[in-house]
């Protein structure tokens, strides 16, 4: 099989004392997503999609909550170190999709810094990486602005 495809996903609560870390960018914002490492819910959503694809376990397999290592981890060096297996594995990114749903703050504004970040990691020119934010209309705890939720897909290829 040359082309696979992959889904990933990540949710993590907003909180008080925290950055706003998403897609490698710190957005200002008086809130930040809790977590063991900066809590990137957009590249910890394409690193799964990317573990997924290749079949190499998940985020939490490779980078576990329960190790100190990864405490206050830049999410962009995670991202990193799993291109670097895939490409040893002889992968490559053909093309990368995620959606940002938060209430606030508004996403738009930063997708042009967050590719900027993302594209030369995954390797990939900006027109292969879609980034867009939606709002949950008010429903739910991402509704209530309680979290940030971020979905992810990505197609690779066998070079």
């Amino acid at each position: 099989m040359k082309h696979r495809t992959g889904i990933g996903y990540d949710i993590h609560r907003l909180a008080a004392g925290r950055k706003l870390v998403l897609g490698g960018v710190r957005i200002p914002y008086p809130l930040g997503l809790a977590g063991h490492s900066d809590a990137d819910a957009l590249v910890h959503a394409l690193i799964d999609a990317l573990l997924g694809a290749s079949g190499d376990g998940d985020i939490g397999q490779l980078f576990p909550n329960t190790d100190p290592k990864w405490k206050d981890a830049d999410s962009t060096a995670l991202l990193r170190a799993v291109m670097t297996r895939l490409r040893k594995a002889g992968f490559e990114v053909v093309n990368a999709d995620a959606v940002i749903v938060a209430e606030k703050p508004a996403i738009v504004p930063h997708i042009a810094a967050m590719k900027t970040v993302l594209c030369p990691i995954l390797g990939v020119k900006p027109d292969a990486l879609g980034i867009k934010g939606k709002t949950n209309e008010g429903l739910g705890p991402i509704g209530q602005g309680n979290v940030i939720a971020c979905l992810a897909t990505v197609l690779i290829r066998k070079k």
